[in-house]
């Protein structure tokens, strides 16, 4: 309800204001602006308002701010004590024209090149950090790195003996997949016995070293980003630069030298859990007997297969480490940062590993291996 009083426009506010039953639209109240005698105060009066929510006050908060632009003055009377707080309070803080995220977004070339520096930025960090440790891998192997004997024992157990329980699990798992798979062809031709052929080649070429990368990536790639992003939120690492001692040297080396070392070892274990599990279908499913199986396995593996995987483990625990370093050294500085860059890490340690993997592929295939 509008009254004109002097030069004042006095609006009365009763009744139920809910957003569920339809609101009256400012209109009303914004066009007596426009009229041949604009009021210079607008009043607000409570007429009997039995309940509100925040229809309310979005009403009143509009009307006022298009009132005061106008240079009006606005009193909010007789309101609920809840609609004055919540109204003022939008109007100390009042929305910035452009805030929306349609309004704020950039052309297309724009955002083209803006994720073109990101990437060439991110690039040359991910090419400073590999120089900065190959400069620190240097000192360690002159025994000239500092960092602490303990910290590269507890990461070789934490990398290693911690880690076998589920590379027994998963890589015996892949042994059966691995027999299934070649027994439901072969029983077709009576050449069931070269499933351990397939299962050994495979798992001690490709598939035990590829594995064991994956469960490292997620398993010690990720908790390397952690423990460095969380050192960097609670400014660990800074603590280090200021005493004179390399965060290179004192976190990462002992870090990687770990995983470099033991993956190796896991890749052996590996290709012995999934040749198990080979046998295990061997015997149970194909009605081989055990030691046949194991002779056939031994008679078609060689050295040259065994050594490639060794080197194909080495190559992936340098990369996962290298990658869960990284990841944790360019953390932000909060908790949910820190979460994001153990997730980039596993990311970029499996694309990083796979990348590896078809290197490798291709380098055999031309030198014949």
């Amino acid at each position: 309800m509008l009254e004109r009083n002097a030069d004042a426009l006095v609006v009365r506010i009763g009744g139920r204001w809910h957003l569920g039953r339809g609101l009256p639209s400012p209109n009303v109240i914004v066009s007596e602006l426009s009229g041949p005698s604009p009021p210079r105060a607008l009043l607000f009066l409570d007429s009997g308002i039995t309940a509100w929510d925040s229809g309310l006050v979005a009403f009143v908060a509009e009307v006022s701010e298009t009132y005061r632009s106008s240079g009006v003055v606005v009193q909010l009377g007789t309101l609920p004590d809840g609609v004055k707080r919540l109204v003022e309070l939008a109007a100390a803080v009042p929305e910035k024209k452009g805030d929306s995220p349609a309004a704020n977004r950039p052309p297309f070339l724009d955002r083209v090149g803006i994720w073109m520096m990101n990437r060439t930025r991110a690039s040359a960090d991910a090419l400073s950090f590999v120089g900065d440790f190959s400069i620190a891998a240097a000192r360690f192997l002159t025994r000239r790195a500092r960092f602490r004997r303990v910290d590269l024992v507890q990461e070789i157990q934490g990398c290693g003996a911690s880690a076998l329980g589920i590379v027994t699990l998963i890589s015996f798992l892949v042994g059966v997949i691995l027999a299934f798979m070649g027994a439901v062809q072969l029983q077709q031709f009576g050449a069931a016995i070269y499933v351990a052929d397939l299962v050994g080649i495979g798992m001690v070429r490709e598939m035990g070293a590829m594995m064991t990368a994956i469960i490292m990536s997620g398993r010690t790639g990720a908790a390397f980003a952690a423990q460095l992003g969380t050192m960097k939120v609670t400014q660990e690492t800074e603590a280090l630069i200021t005493m004179g001692i390399s965060p290179m040297e004192f976190l990462v080396v002992p870090r990687v030298v770990a995983l470099v070392l033991m993956m190796p070892l896991l890749c052996i274990y590996s290709d012995f859990m999934g040749i198990m599990g080979g046998a295990f279908v061997g015997v149970s499913m194909l009605k081989l007997s055990l030691p046949v199986y194991l002779r056939e396995t031994i008679s078609t593996l060689s050295a040259t297969n065994l050594l490639l995987g060794i080197i194909k483990a080495t190559v992936y625990g340098a990369l996962i480490g290298l990658a869960g370093c990284l990841r944790g050294f360019q953390s932000g500085n909060s908790s949910a940062a820190v979460g994001d860059a153990a997730t980039h890490a596993v990311v970029t340690s499996i694309v990083l590993v796979i990348v590896a993997c078809g290197v490798f592929a291709l380098i055999t295939n031309v030198l014949g291996i």
